[in-house]
């Protein structure tokens, strides 16, 4: 089998917020928004948020989906979380600086950076 994994959707209960949160978060705007949602382009990868309301559609929360975003380094990483509700603190795992935080929404998102030798 071969297959390329290149997006992602999150739900989100409120566009216009989770637009504003995403934009500081990534440094970007949004691209292609529309009253469904719209994505953010990073590095190829499309990173979709899903105003699920608006086609009536049921979703529930939980932490059975964790996107997780790379950083290049541990002060890059702190910097963009300094600001956010963390719900798992920077900790050491593997070879990894691992930390999660709580978006405008109430979604979980991991972030990590190599732990550099």
């Amino acid at each position: 089998m071969k297959c390329c994994i290149d997006s992602l959707y999150i739900i989100v209960d409120d566009l216009e917020r989770a637009t504003n949160f995403y934009e500081d978060f990534f440094e970007q705007k949004i691209c292609n928004k529309s009253m469904l949602g719209g994505y953010f382009d990073i590095n190829g990868f499309r990173f979709h948020l899903f105003a699920y309301k608006e086609v009536d559609e049921k979703h529930s929360y939980g932490s059975n989906c964790l996107p997780s975003i790379c950083f290049k380094n541990i002060e890059e990483l702190k910097r963009k979380i300094s600001d956010k509700e963390i719900c798992f603190p920077v900790t050491k795992i593997g070879k990894n600086w691992v930390a999660e935080f709580v978006d405008s929404e109430g979604n979980h998102i991991e972030v990590y950076t190599r732990i550099e030798e």
